[in-house]
């Protein structure tokens, strides 16, 4: 369970802040979302990342995804992290020094996003989507929108409330965060999508037994 008790350092939000970093690097590994992990790849290649593209990715945590997808964007593109939580993005910084990786981490809220309009090709965001309150998570869909190119894409990996009631209790324990798990449901935030402006809005709850997956695109014109 997420501790949210003590008071810590970083921007004000209505959104939960992970400061737990340490934890979440083990967590990440065990469960393949580390660098090239088995589900970062997955994301990548769902998202379409290729050479050239400029990426973002919202609630980097420690920056695992984004180094994952600058790899994939090479030296013509770049991936650029932000997160709520300082200590996530410190260990972000140290990450991308040893390994050598180009991307670039900062401080940031999903809800006021410091970026131009127009300006990724793709933005990416895992397991952070059920840490907002339904009206932050709009204002944070109509930021990405803002700051996608037209034609450029979104995509979500988040948690999928367990159907069986017990799993339910316990991914609910786990996370920490009774209504914000059971609001996230591959059709609650299909329509969010959509009510932001996106086009082209899928989703594949099927393709894994913990994650949904939800997909836009920001029409070209």
């Amino acid at each position: 369970m997420h501790d949210h008790a003590k008071t810590k350092s970083g921007p004000e939000t209505t959104g939960v802040t992970i400061h737990w970093t340490s934890q979440h690097d083990i967590f990440a590994r065990l469960m393949g979302l580390g660098v090239n992990g088995s589900n970062s790849r997955t994301i990548i290649e769902m998202a379409k990342i290729k050479p050239g593209d400029k990426v973002l990715d919202m609630g980097c945590g420690t920056g695992d995804l984004t180094l994952t997808a600058a790899k994939s964007t090479g030296a013509s593109g770049s991936a650029y992290g932000i997160d709520a939580a300082p200590e996530g993005i410190e260990i972000a910084r140290k990450k991308a020094k040893r390994s050598g990786v180009a991307a670039i981490f900062n401080v940031g809220l999903i809800e006021k996003l410091d970026f131009a309009d127009a300006n990724f090709d793709v933005v990416i965001s895992r397991l952070v989507i059920h840490h907002l309150p339904d009206d932050l998570k709009r204002r944070g869909f109509e930021e990405i929108f803002r700051v996608l190119k037209p034609g450029g894409r979104v995509f979500l990996a988040d948690f999928k409330p367990p159907t069986n009631p017990l799993l339910a209790h316990a991914a609910i324990a786990l996370v920490g965060h009774r209504m914000m798990v059971r609001s996230n449901n591959a059709g609650s935030l299909s329509s969010l999508i959509a009510e932001a402006g996106f086009g082209n809005v899928v989703s594949e709850p099927k393709r894994s037994m913990f994650l949904l997956y939800v997909s836009g695109k920001k029409p070209a014109s």
